[in-house]
């Protein structure tokens, strides 16, 4: 019935996160003409918390060992937005797009589907 999962990202500069996703994390892309690239994401996971206020949606990219991440991602120039947060389910931080936007980035310790 439903075979993936299609995530649209507003950025206030979409192509300098389209660089960004291409040049920096090395994703798979396909041109979907005019520049408009198309990422392959890795495998996801889809998860409901309670919100706090209005629903929201937020993005986090996963990762098997978040200092090496961090560190290979620094060396890139790529900007954290908050320090690294131990938590029951993993470690977590996050990090900024060129376009403004802000993504979370954690190593799971939580059962994997």
């Amino acid at each position: 019935m439903i075979n993936g999962a299609h995530v649209v990202i507003y950025s206030n500069d979409a192509e300098a996160d389209r660089v960004f996703f291409r040049d920096v994390l090395g994703w798979e892309h396909a041109d979907a003409g005019h520049g408009w690239l198309i990422f392959k994401a890795p495998p996801a996971e889809v998860a409901f918390h309670p919100a706090d206020g209005e629903p929201s949606h937020e993005l986090m990219l996963m990762c098997d060992d978040l200092d090496a991440t961090t560190a290979e991602l620094a060396g890139k120039g790529v900007e954290f937005t908050r320090p690294v947060q131990e938590a029951r389910w993993g470690r977590v931080t996050g990090f900024r797009l060129p376009g403004g936007g802000e993504v979370g980035l954690y190593e799971p310790r939580h059962p994997r589907p």
